[in-house]
């Protein structure tokens, strides 16, 4: 499922304007970005949580070559479902 459909859900579902829904979608993605970026946990109760986890610049190697390579610091956004999503998936 991809934006489009996710929006495309939300109006059948709620009787929208599948252009309203997609901007409903955007909105929503958008502020989960934003708080993101101001390194801000999003608890979305039933569904899970995001959170912006550090990862630290470690050394690696080039596959192709062997090569010894730096890999700089990182953030990255994770997720983790809640407790009904986990239980759901598992039935």
């Amino acid at each position: 499922m991809n934006n489009n459909d996710l929006a495309e859900a939300i109006a059948a579902a709620h009787d929208l304007p599948r252009s309203d829904a997609r901007k409903l979608v955007d909105a929503v993605v958008g502020a989960i970005i934003d708080a993101a970026m101001r390194d801000e946990e999003v608890s979305l109760s039933g569904f899970g949580k995001f959170k912006v986890k550090e990862s630290a610049a470690r050394e690696g190697r080039n596959p192709a070559t062997g090569e010894t390579i730096q890999i700089a610091a990182a953030k990255k956004l994770s997720f983790t479902p809640a407790k009904a999503v986990k239980d759901k998936l598992n039935s």
